[in-house]
């Protein structure tokens, strides 16, 4: 027997829940590419990313996921044999240093672990032995998926400001666009990526890439045609945005969130809900660590980010209790991706909830009651009032 049947709860950090009235906009005939609303939607959708990014700077949309975003960020500032610093605090910011290995350039890594932000210090000193100006960018992610850390990206702006260097700081904010307040422009970030399948609740397949004049002079004359972003950030005709046919439905989707977005009272607001929502949530796993094995992978709360939320229980009772959740209650978690290898018995001591993107107070008290749940039926110890916790921190809001 089971519970799951009806509506199955995805929470797992992305692809997120996407809502019915992205997925309606979505059910349309494919539109005429060449004139009329489609090529007349763009450029103010356009525009509306740039207010959820706060930047007034340019901006680039690519059909691909946020490694193609990682890729056309990395291809038009970043020439073969440049050195790139790369800041590391869990499996993403090493997708991205891979990424700049491919490509030719010249790596060289700050890594702070799967639990730790990055160290402002050791930021500084590695600038500052680079005496002959070789590094060409800074890679940092602002929320890496995996660990659940979040970095201050306005401090290490300031850190790199302060040693006198002239690289670029480039952001991943593939986890937090949308969730995690993010200030490109006041922050001084010269070039951030993100995508669609996360906090603005659109499905898989729009890369985005937002750059600064500064990046834009940066510019490398060897990108290819596909991931310039010049032709895409200032297009003389609409098939310039997208290198040739537009991603149709999922713009008419990404359009339908932008002003869901808007409609919530704009990112502000969207902010706060987040804020909330994970507070609420951390509350509760603060009452099941009390007993027991349950603990944060992000001990300090001023490191942990307001879209996804890393966990650890003694393997194999994390992956017990996922599976418990998806088959009997129809809720699915996501796994401990990057914590330890899938074969190593380990793996199965992490879970991570993800909680971005179309996501209430709701679906946020009954997925803790069927974590709850899982956690009663497989006998795992946990500590009791996490639910009380929880809706005391949503009934203040």
């Amino acid at each position: 027997m089971t519970l799951s049947h009806g509506r199955h709860y995805l929470a797992i950090p992305g692809p997120s829940v996407v809502p019915d009235r992205i997925l309606n906009a979505m059910h349309k005939p494919a539109p005429n590419i060449y004139e009329g609303a489609m090529v007349e939607m763009v450029p103010g959708l356009v525009d509306d990313l740039k207010k959820v990014a706060r930047t007034d700077a340019n901006a680039a949309i690519y059909i691909g996921n946020g490694h193609a975003a990682w890729e056309a960020a990395l291809a038009n500032v970043v020439d073969r044999g440049r050195k790139v610093l790369v800041l590391i605090s869990g499996l993403f910011g090493q997708g991205w240093a891979e990424i700049a290995r491919r490509l030719g350039a010249e790596i060289e890594v700050l890594d702070f672990g799967n639990r730790d932000p990055i160290d402002m210090a050791q930021v500084a000193a590695a600038l500052q032995a680079d005496t002959s100006g070789e590094i060409r960018a800074v890679l940092a992610v602002h929320v890496d998926t995996s660990s659940g850390v979040k970095s201050d990206i306005a401090a290490l702006r300031q850190t790199i400001d302060a040693t006198g260097h002239k690289a670029l700081l480039m952001v991943d904010c593939i986890a937090s666009l949308g969730c995690e307040p993010f200030e490109m422009d006041a922050w001084g970030v010269d070039v951030m990526v993100a995508a669609s399948q996360k906090g603005l609740m659109t499905p898989p397949g729009l890369g985005l890439v937002f750059f600064s004049d500064k990046a834009a002079k940066a510019h490398q004359p060897n990108v290819s045609a596909y991931w310039d972003w010049q032709s895409r950030a200032n297009p003389e005709h609409f098939y310039q945005y997208f290198a040739g046919t537009a991603p149709t439905h999922l713009l008419m989707g990404l359009r339908e969130a932008l002003d869901m977005i808007h409609e919530e009272g704009g990112i502000e607001a969207v902010w706060r809900r987040h804020a909330i929502l994970a507070r609420a949530i951390w509350a509760a796993c603060d009452a099941w660590a009390a007993k027991g094995e349950l603990a944060f992978n992000v001990s300090d709360p001023v490191h942990r980010n307001h879209a996804v939320t890393a966990l650890q229980l003694t393997a194999p009772g994390a992956t017990d209790l996922r599976r418990w959740c998806s088959e009997k209650a129809g809720v699915t978690l996501g796994i401990g991706l990057g914590m330890a290898p899938p074969d190593d018995p380990a793996w199965h001591g992490y879970f991570r909830i993800g909680h971005m993107g179309h996501v209430n107070a709701h679906m946020v008290m009954g997925l803790l009651g069927v974590i709850e749940a899982g956690m009663k039926a497989l006998s795992i110890e946990h500590g009791p009032g996490a639910l009380e916790a929880a809706s005391e921190v949503i009934s203040q809001a």
